[in-house]
């Protein structure tokens, strides 16, 4: 054999070696070039994040190539080597970031990263009144998931999975939720690509939805189109968080009795705790429904995070929750737990971003990354910064540094105080007749929504609601709570719309208040706002398309005025009527904003209904 030969045999066979294998940074091993769903998912080697990377307050203005590789080549310095995405045909942003990987990789052979793409799911009439949740928008539907195909096939180094909408089931979700019968049809078309070859039978397919979409809360998502969608999906993809929780369900939150002697910060720091076990818990609802159906599938979070900034809801006339400090150790906790339990956590999020509440600089929204818009290390990442991470690094042109220029002192200033237990508004009223089902003819002549002193018994015919009332701010537009003393705050929006509700918590069913046709909601009210809104009752659902608002406007130069003292209102049905099911009333009591926004107060007490 010449030397020639040899030499040529000797680097065809380096080429293989190359070829076939490169080394893992953090491990030092040998791997594979065709990493597979199956070797990222639950590897602790693979930190995830979910991304966006808009820096404006439109979502039209898309980031530039340019800038999705600044923060590309950020998020591999921070060791991350897997993000998830949210559109592929409604915007460019995902097919952008795909390109900025190949030519990053094209530069570095050694770059790493990873996507799962989400492939955007809406109802039919989406974002209308007319929204029918039973069936999918169609064109848009079809759009998102072509096009997640077509990119899954144009770069399979990259693409390892696909998740067929976001948050789609969950109901909250009212402008465009579908149920799981519509998401479970493009699972199996995706799956059915995979079987005859026309996508990677190593691509992973799931959906990323709320922990009560995939069975792990309410009954009422729990249904055999559920069941049939875990079993098709390759993987599920739960989102929990805690921090929306800690105004919403804030059992958790608050501190007990035997916590009040701490320091603020230890304070906080327990808080913190409850707030990873109230997600592990989560997890754990999620795994038992799938285990009680005789399933056998693996679970990782889709999404998690907490806002350094807030206003509303969970700021300073909410939960108090929001401040870095915070965010530093959910952050660290539950990066502690998914790595040592084998789960994946694509964390949300890397950047801040504007555009998801461009009406409010404070929307708690705005304010999930762990990284600022203008490149400033949130508390969670100052050790990064200290360590060299982002050496040479930049974002906007600018040196990544920390937030408070670095000063602790300063940051453990804004630390928000933990509210005591005792503290916290009241966020379900429990008052319940256990005598009456839902949708049984309330023949009382008083029905009591809350007015503490009137208390019903077996002869003053008086009643209370057949369930419980949740006092639910919708999509944290505004906040709402009561207190101990049965006072209603409600710190209404400064968004482009805003709206709470005291809503009727039987599954669907709503109260029968037929009787009360010719009779009267009797409240008290008393604002600081100048705002006007409206204020009545909602009888069916949006999701069944049969909702009806019934309401009055109060407000300057309306009929009903409040005033910065108690006003008693009686206010006839004939007034609030809009075409109600006097049969199926869902909410009992609800607000929306009607005009001059200004994030002030509305008190209300002593709520009830009167056939006379």
């Amino acid at each position: 054999m010449s030397k020639n030969i040899t030499i040529l045999l000797i680097g065809f066979g380096m080429v293989l070696l190359l070829g076939c294998s490169q080394k893992n940074k953090t491990s030092g091993v040998l791997k594979p070039l065709s990493i597979k769903a199956s070797d990222i998912l639950g590897n602790p080697a693979y930190p995830a994040f979910s991304y966006g990377g808009y820096r404006q307050n439109s979502r039209t203005a898309e980031p530039g190539l340019d800038q999705l590789k600044e923060d590309l080549v950020i998020l591999a310095a921070m060791g991350i080597k897997l993000l998830r995405t949210y559109n592929t045909a409604q915007f460019s942003q995902t097919a952008n970031l795909l390109k900025a990987i190949r030519e990053l990789k094209e530069k570095d052979p050694n770059f790493e990263m990873y996507l799962m793409i989400g492939a955007w799911i809406e109802c039919e009439g989406a974002w209308t009144t007319k929204a029918n949740h039973f069936a999918g928008n169609l064109k848009n539907n079809t759009a998102e998931i072509n096009a997640a195909v077509n990119l899954a096939n144009k770069y399979p180094d990259i693409v390892k999975m696909i998740a067929v909408g976001n948050e789609s089931m969950v109901q909250w979700a009212i402008n465009y939720f579908v149920y799981p019968a519509v998401i479970l049809n493009w699972v199996n078309y995706l799956q059915g690509l995979k079987k005859t070859g026309k996508l990677s039978a190593d691509l992973w397919i799931t959906s990323s939805d709320n922990y009560e979409s995939w069975g792990g809360g309410a009954a009422n998502y729990q249904s055999k189109d559920l069941v049939a969608l875990i079993n098709a999906v390759d993987f599920v993809s739960m989102h929990t968080y805690p921090f929306h929780d800690t105004f919403y369900n804030p059992a958790f939150w608050g501190v007990p009795a035997n916590e009040e002697g701490l320091s603020e910060k230890e304070k906080a720091t327990a808080a913190l705790l409850r707030a990873r076990d109230y997600a592990i818990g989560q997890y754990k609802a999620v795994a038992a429904y799938i285990k009680s159906q005789g399933i056998n599938k693996s679970i990782h979070i889709g999404e998690t995070g907490w806002a350094s900034i807030a206003g509303t809801s969970y700021g300073t006339s909410g939960s108090m929750a929001a401040d870095e400090f915070k965010q530093k150790m959910f952050y660290d906790l539950m990066r502690a737990w998914t790595s040592k339990a084998g789960i994946s956590c694509f964390y949300f999020e890397a950047f801040d971003e504007s555009w998801k509440d461009s009406n409010s600089s404070a929307g708690s929204e705005n304010h999930f990354g762990l990284i600022t818009i203008e490149g400033k290390a949130k508390y969670a990442l100052w050790k990064m910064v200290d360590d060299a991470v982002f050496k040479g690094l930049t974002r906007n042109g600018t040196v990544i540094t920390k937030t408070y220029n670095g000063n602790e002192k300063a940051l453990m200033a804004d630390l928000l105080a933990t509210p005591l237990i005792k503290d916290l508004g009241i966020v379900e009223i429990t008052n319940v007749n256990k005598n009456r089902k839902a949708g049984q003819l309330v023949t009382e002549h008083k029905y009591i929504v809350v007015y503490p002193t009137m208390v019903p018994n077996e002869k003053n015919g008086i009643t209370y609601p057949s369930a419980k009332i949740k006092l639910n701010a919708w999509e944290g537009t505004c906040g709402i709570k009561m207190s101990i003393d049965s006072i209603i705050d409600i710190t209404t929006g400064t968004g482009s719309w805003w709206g709470c509700a005291l809503e009727h918590q039987s599954g669907g069913a709503g109260e029968n208040l037929t009787e009360f046709i010719t009779g009267y909601l009797n409240i008290d009210i008393k604002v600081n706002t100048t705002s006007s809104f409206k204020i009545g009752f909602q009888t069916g659902l949006f999701s069944k398309g049969n909702q009806v608002n019934n309401f009055i406007t109060v407000g300057p130069g309306k009929m009903y005025t409040a005033k910065n003292n108690w006003t008693s209102f009686k206010i006839p049905f004939a007034k609030l009527n809009k075409g109600a099911d006097l049969k199926n009333v869902t909410s009992i009591l609800y607000l929306t904003g009607d005009s001059d926004f200004d994030g002030k107060h509305i008190y209300l007490k002593n709520i009830f209904y009167s056939t006379k």
